[in-house]
Formats: structure tokens, C-alpha cells, sequence
């Protein structure tokens, strides 16, 4: 027999809490009540509803203080917002922050229960007949990337836009995919795109088309990566790393649904979900000016964090196993996995790179090896070239701008402007950069004491 569906019903006026509560429950539904915003969060530390009905105007926390809350620990848990004070702006505010419904009271009692077999259809389709080929590419036993995927699932059913957040090399842009695989867009394209790879023309061209003539070298027209994943998703990896000026056009692309290709002077609408991914700290990007803060709540509507794979550590056997079968199908048929002994080494290592640098290792030792199973010394060697290997074109600029600063700053005496003035930049920019490495001027002053 079905269980019936479970919604937590959150009001601080006690009788209309009663009297809604009975109303659900006279239509088979299973309640829980909460009068207010902590109980109700308080609740979900216990267990987790279907739905969750809550009163926006409260004491303390109100409705929307309370999804916001939701989102953090339960992405995808779906919210129905009812209100005595509605108006069309605040519904449409509320949708677009991801509330699945905005009910004004006097609610009526069909359009209600319309509304809450919409939301709990939804969370049946995201989680139904435990169908695991959207997330077959991702290896896991962890608890914690189960927790995630859970997330992703749920937010997989729903349109509203994703922030992926890690460090590089933990797999954003496999859970992206994850994720899209899942959507209702699954059969539409999924296009990825690195906004820190392009210089700003040609990442402003290649997400917005340009028109023949738009620039030199624009030899013809040429159609944007949001016209090319219409009706699919597009995957913005290292948003954070996005020009200032392209934020500005993103956003205004997101929020008036069309864009309009450079050197064009027609807008075309766009239908597309955004996933976006960073590995740098974008709360700290915004207060130094670096990342637009209303571009990051357009973007930020649910969060989901990938755990470095330091933080799974029981995955790193599964995940070795999984990739040497793959790498030798690829080059060496005869090899067939790694001793216990190299296994053991593979499980205890650090892994600062993550899945990238296990990929690595394991390409490496396929290439190598000249018997069946894979000696510990060769997974030594492999886990040592890689410490010595080239960083990353990122990690390298980053090296070469600290070094490059620390060098203007000890022959200007920390002298701000005179370094800014040799770097050719201004001292706003140039604070920026010292900030962003952690660089103090008063450090390189005369008598300082230097640790640089």
C-alpha cells in the first residue's frame, strides 16, 4: 500500500495552523506542524516531508527566510508559499527564487490541493522507478556524494539555475551533466563552455553569436552557444572567472530571456537552464568587486558542493578499478587492475588534484606497465611524477602574478602607488591583485619584517 504523502505545515497563528492541518489530513494527507520557522527547521533535522506549506508573514523567520534555509539543506524540497498580503510582484519574486507556488488567502481550497499534487507529482517524477543511467558516469560510494546526488536529483525536476561549487578537479562538470540527463531537457543539447579559457572578445562571441562584419575577422555570422543549447542546458564552468564586463551581459540575458550576438541589432529569445561551476570563493569575489552580486544570486539559486577527494576517500579504490578497466580497453587489454598493495597506496594518498590527478595516475600506469596487475612500485612512480608535474595554465598565471608582485613591492619599498604605476595599473586595480594573493604593502616597507 502507498504511504501517503508527508507535508510539514508551518504557520505561527495556532488556529489557523489547526484548521489548515485538518484540511490535509481529510484529504489523506500525513501532517506535521510547526508554528514557527526554527520549529520547522528543527523538524527537518528529524525527518524529511514531501512538501512543505508555510505562511510567509511570521515572527522571527518568515516564509521566504525559511525557504532560503530549505534550499541550504534539502535543495529541491519543494516550498509552497501562501500569503494574506500577495501581490504580483512578490509571487513572481518568490517563483523565481525557486518557491514552487505563491498562494494568496483566502486560498481556495481546489487551487490548494491543484498546487500540492502539481509539487508532489514533480518530486515522484525526480525520484521514480530508481532509473540510475543520468548519474552512471559518476562513481561513488560515499555517503557524502550520495547526500549530493540526492540534491541533484531533486533539483534536476524543477528549471531553476545551479551553482556547482569545488575545487578543481572533483567532477562539476560530470554532476552538470548528471544533472541535465535527469531534467526534462535530457533529450536537448547540454554544451559546456570554460569562461576562463577565452580571452573577453572571443568568449563574448562564442556564448552570443556575432553577426558578418562584427569585428575583424568575423567573416560570416556565427551562432552562440545559447542558440546552440536551446532548449538544453548550458554549462558556464569557472563562472568566476567571467570578465566583468560579460557579467553585465549575462545577467541581462538571463533576466530578459534573449540575447542579442555582437555587432547585431536583433535580440533573439533564448530557453535554456544554467548550470554554472567555480572553484574560487565567490563571496569573497564579490567584496573585492570581481563578481557582479546580483549575477550571483541569478545564478546561486541552489547550491550543491562537491567534496574534494580527500573528503571520499572510500571512493578511491572503486574509482581506480573503474578507470583502469576503462583505460585498458583503450591501450592494454591484458591489464587487469592493481595489487592490494598499490590499491592501499592509491586509498591513502593525498590527492590535491583530485579525480583529474587519480585519472592521471591510473592513464599512467596502464602506459607503463608491462603485466596484468599493476605493482605498487609503478603507482609510486606515477603518484611521484605528478607532484613534479606541470601546474595548471591558471595555477602557473597565479604563481607568476604573486612572484611579479612581490618583486614591484620590495623595489617600491611598498610603495603602493609607484608599484601600481610600473605594473600599469591603477591603485584600485591594484589593491585588488594584492588582495587577491594575500599581499600586505606595509609588509615590504623599510624595517618590515618580510615573510613573502
Amino acid at each position: 500500500m502507498k504511504q501517503a504523502a508527508h507535508v510539514l505545515l508551518v504557520d505561527d497563528d495556532v488556529s489557523l495552523l489547526k484548521l489548515l492541518g485538518m484540511r490535509l489530513e481529510s484529504r489523506g494527507y500525513r501532517v506535521t506542524t510547526a508554528e514557527s520557522g526554527r520549529e520547522a527547521l528543527d523538524n527537518l533535522d528529524q525527518t524529511r516531508p514531501d512538501l512543505v506549506l508555510s505562511d510567509l508573514r511570521m515572527d522571527e523567520m518568515d516564509g521566504m527566510a525559511l525557504f532560503q534555509q530549505i534550499q541550504k539543506r534539502m535543495p529541491g524540497l519543494p516550498v509552497i508559499i501562501l500569503t494574506a498580503h500577495g501581490s504580483i510582484p512578490d509571487a513572481v519574486s518568490a517563483t523565481r527564487q525557486g518557491v514552487f507556488s505563491f498562494l494568496t488567502k483566502p486560498v481556495d481550497r481546489d487551487e490548494l490541493f491543484s498546487a500540492i499534487d502539481d509539487a508532489l507529482r514533480q518530486t515522484a517524477n525526480a525520484s521514480a522507478d530508481g532509473d540510475d543511467a543520468w548519474r552512471a558516469e559518476i562513481i561513488t560510494r560515499s555517503p557524502h556524494m550520495e547526500r549530493v546526488l540526492e540534491q541533484a536529483r531533486m533539483v534536476a525536476g524543477s528549471d531553476v539555475s545551479v551553482l556547482v561549487t569545488g575545487p578543481s578537479g572533483s567532477g562539476k562538470e560530470l554532476l552538470a551533466n548528471a544533472i541535465h540527463r535527469a531534467s526534462s531537457r535530457a533529450k536537448k543539447p547540454f554544451v559546456a563552455i570554460n569562461c576562463g579559457a577565452l580571452p573577453e572578445q572571443l568568449l563574448e562571441s562564442e556564448l552570443f553569436g556575432h553577426a558578418k562584419g562584427a569585428f575583424t575577422g568575423a567573416i560570416s555570422q556565427h551562432e552562440g552557444l545559447f542558440q546552440a543549447a536551446d532548449g538544453g542546458t548550458l554549462f558556464l564552468d569557472e563562472i568566476g572567472d567571467m570578465p566583468l564586463t560579460l557579467q553585465v551581459k549575462l545577467l541581462r540575458a538571463l533576466q530578459e530571456r534573449q540575447i542579442r550576438p555582437l555587432g547585431s541589432t536583433t535580440s533573439i529569445p533564448i530557453d535554456v537552464r544554467i548550470i554554472s561551476a567555480t572553484h574560487r570563493d565567490l563571496d569573497k569575489a564579490m567584496r573585492e568587486g570581481d563578481f557582479r552580486e546580483d549575477l550571483f544570486y541569478r545564478l546561486n539559486v541552489v547550491n550543491l558542493r562537491l567534496p574534494p577527494l580527500k573528503e571520499r576517500a572510500e571512493d578511491v579504490p572503486l574509482l581506480a578499478k573503474h578507470l583502469v578497466t576503462q583505460a585498458a580497453e583503450r591501450h592494454k587489454p591484458f591489464v587487469k587492475g592493481f595489487s592490494p598493495e598499490a590499491l592501499n597506496l592509491l586509498a591513502s594518498s593525498a590527492w590535491p588534484g583530485n579525480v583529474r590527478q587519480l585519472v592521471n595516475v591510473v592513464e599512467q600506469c596502464v602506459a607503463l606497465t608491462s603485466t596484468p596487475i599493476i605493482p605498487e612500485a609503478l603507482v609510486s612512480q606515477a603518484l611521484m611524477a605528478e607532484e613534479n608535474a606541470l601546474p595548471s595554465f591558471n595555477e602557473a598565471r597565479a604563481g607568476f602574478e604573486r612572484s611579479y608582485l612581490i618583486k614591484v613591492l620590495k623595489i617600491t619599498e611598498g610603495n603602493v602607488t609607484q608599484a601600481a604605476r610600473i605594473a600599469g595599473r591603477n591603485r584600485t586595480d591594484f589593491y585588488k591583485l594584492l588582495g587577491r594573493h594575500d599581499l600586505e604593502p606595509s609588509a615590504f616597507k623599510p624595517g618590515a619584517e618580510q615573510t613573502g
